[in-house]
């Protein structure tokens, strides 16, 4: 482990694995979790990368600044991680959140991108006032408060029931989120609207989707791929949002492969 200091003078958390001579992939974590959300992908993905993995802003062990965070800024801070050790350009993955800063990086940092796996994510995210109740009851009476619903929205239940350790080690993710960091990150999510800039991403894309996702269902992402000229849709089956997760072979079988180019 290792940290990076952003423009703004925020500490991140950064994590980089494999062979620095090999291309570079950078992976963005959901709302909620930290680097250690792709466990799972890290032994494939090795093959073909050096990994660069971080936890975003108000997550993990990366600084956790009090008030509203935005989705420029959160794409700032992954520019920032890639800077920081002298990249130039790496493929891209990032899951719910994560997909969102690959949006931005598509749009406002295209040079800074070879492929963009976009996962389990959405252009905007309404009603406002849902992100706002969200805000105002962590902040109030902390991560506890949210947890129940969140890993139902998160997992479909047959995963819950049959995987209670790997459930257990998300929930565990998100417990120790700070909640002020949380918050900050739902107040960008709550006021983006990525939609109008999506048909100037010209980089190579694939859209990921879990079939029985309540957070970001099919549609957000059909949404993305339509708009996103030459981009793949790939809906994954008896899976919710955390789809690298709950459907880590068929997930790996396809995101791999397209980042690495093959």
């Amino acid at each position: 482990m290792t940290t990076i200091t952003t423009d703004d003078g925020i500490s991140l958390n950064v994590r980089l694995d494999g062979d620095p001579g090999k291309p570079a992939v950078l992976l963005s974590n959901s709302l909620g979790t930290d680097l250690s959300m792709w466990d799972d992908q890290i032994s494939e993905l090795i093959e073909h990368f050096q990994i660069v993995r971080y936890d975003v802003r108000g997550h993990g062990k990366s600084d956790a600044p009090d008030g509203d965070y935005t989705i420029d800024r959160l794409g700032k801070d992954a520019v920032a991680v890639l800077r920081g050790f002298g990249i130039e350009k790496a493929a891209f993955c990032g899951v719910s959140m994560g997909g969102m800063v690959g949006m931005w990086l598509g749009v406002h940092a295209p040079g800074r991108v070879t492929r963009l796996a976009l996962c389990n994510t959405a252009a905007v995210m309404a009603p406002k006032d849902a992100w706002q109740q969200r805000i105002d009851t962590v902040l109030a009476s902390g991560m506890e408060a949210i947890v129940g619903a969140v890993v139902a929205r998160w997992f479909t239940e047959p995963f819950i029931l049959g995987e209670p350790e790997k459930v257990a080690r998300v929930r565990g993710m998100l417990l120790e989120t700070p909640p002020v960091g949380y918050a900050g990150c739902c107040a960008a999510i709550r006021d983006m609207d990525q939609r109008s800039a999506l048909g100037s991403i010209a980089t190579s894309t694939l859209v990921v989707a879990g079939a029985d996702d309540p957070a970001t269902p099919p549609a957000a992402g059909e949404e993305i791929a339509a708009a996103i000229k030459g981009a793949e849709l790939e809906i994954l089956p008896d899976c919710a949002h955390l789809s690298n997760i709950e459907q880590t072979e068929r997930f790996n079988a396809r995101v791999i492969p397209f980042l690495a180019g093959r």
